[in-house]
């Protein structure tokens, strides 16, 4: 990468966090610490207003108006085809989106890289229809945002059905089917449910905090120290 490219990633990398460590920058742009102290001091003295200390971290003290980095050929077939993957697994919703994101991003782009969207042979596809994805999946997502109970019935996997009413927490995607991730009131534990396995789903007018305990990153450390043992 060209130092100058390299600057610039840097500034664009500082504006979309609030506080990132030399080391971070260092690994995201593939070069030492020490080159990385170099760049901040290069564009602190250009007028920058980079903030921040070696070994807390850095960010800017306000925004700049920079335009984005110029997508590269590569950097292009990733969105296509991240684009492609929620057409057909992201629901409703998110599949419109991508959509609209490629379109912004072919009226933007210079010609000659028009046919890297438009060429690209990497595919995600999927048959019939499916009500977890075309509903359920928006209704969670829905959920999670506005912090609101679900209420809903279920299907296990030996074909008993039960009724719950949960706290929705994160959404799983896992090649084929998606999880919910939510605190269930009825085991008063975390539970995870398959979305292609939910009967009826409704969401209820009562919201909820999320508690200590209780959490999305609770339900994860439990599982990284089950992979543990």
């Amino acid at each position: 990468m060209r130092r100058a490219d390299r600057l610039f990633q840097l500034v664009q990398i500082l504006r979309n966090k609030r506080l990132v460590t030399a080391r971070e920058l260092a690994e995201r742009l593939e070069v030492s610490e020490r080159t990385i102290y170099r760049d901040i001091q290069d564009l602190s003295l250009s007028g920058v207003p980079v903030e921040g200390e070696a070994g807390v971290g850095y960010h800017l003290r306000y925004s700049l108006d920079i335009p984005p980095l110029m997508f590269t050929a590569a950097e292009i077939e990733a969105l296509v085809v991240g684009a492609r993957m929620l057409k057909a697994w992201g629901g409703s919703e998110l599949g419109s989106s991508a959509q609209s994101v490629l379109d912004k991003i072919h009226a933007v782009i210079p010609t000659e890289l028009h046919r890297h969207l438009e060429e690209s042979r990497l595919f995600a596809m999927r048959f019939g229809v499916r009500e977890d994805l075309e509903t359920t999946l928006d209704t969670c997502r829905h959920a999670i945002a506005q912090r609101r109970y679900l209420r809903l019935d279920y299907q296990r996997a030996d074909h008993e059905s039960s009724q719950r009413e949960v706290k929705p927490l994160g959404l799983f995607f896992w090649g084929n089917v998606w999880t919910l991730t939510a605190w269930c009131e009825l085991r008063n534990d975390f539970r995870t449910f398959r979305l292609d396995r939910i009967r009826s789903l409704d969401t209820l007018e009562r919201g909820f905090e999320e508690l200590p305990g209780q959490t999305l990153g609770d339900f994860v450390r439990l599982m990284q120290q089950s992979e543990n043992y």
